[in-house]
């Protein structure tokens, strides 16, 4: 593969996150400024911890994004190695995530009925599915 061509398809990955990750921030935020103006912060754990959830990591990985993005460049043949395999790390990372979100919801709907930790729960196996997602596409694609 030619290093432009890995440049371009490292800035698309780059960018389909930061979209990601910009409309989590929003989405997050949406969702507890609806539930202050309704005065439901407080009564509704479920939706109020699984949009701390999306708004947290829709904003450390838009922070990601923007250190990586300040990186970019041509990558000869140890470059494209070098990304390939932390995109492989980072797919590892995401399968994590939502185990450990799972693992969260589960724990807190059978110790307890805790609606807080099933949203917070939810909210990590929404973000570590949608990055899971993301980075194996941009992994066939550099595989190609």
């Amino acid at each position: 593969m030619w290093s432009d061509t890995l440049l371009a398809l490292e800035r698309a990955h780059l960018l389909r996150v930061a979209l990601w990750s910009g409309g989590s921030i929003l989405a997050g935020s949406l969702l507890l400024a609806l539930l202050a103006v309704r005065g439901r912060l407080a009564a509704s754990a479920l939706v109020k911890h699984f949009a701390i959830q999306t708004a947290a990591w829709g904003a450390v990985s838009l922070a990601l994004v923007a250190a990586a993005w300040r990186g970019l460049a041509l990558r000869d043949h140890a470059g494209a190695t070098q990304l390939e395999r932390v995109l492989w790390l980072n797919i590892g990372l995401d399968a994590g995530y939502v185990g450990v979100g799972a693992t969260l919801a589960v724990t807190a709907w059978l110790l307890g009925r805790r609606l807080g930790g099933v949203g917070a729960g939810l909210g990590i196996v929404t973000q570590g599915l949608a990055l899971l997602v993301l980075d194996l596409i941009a992994a066939s694609q550099i595989r190609s």
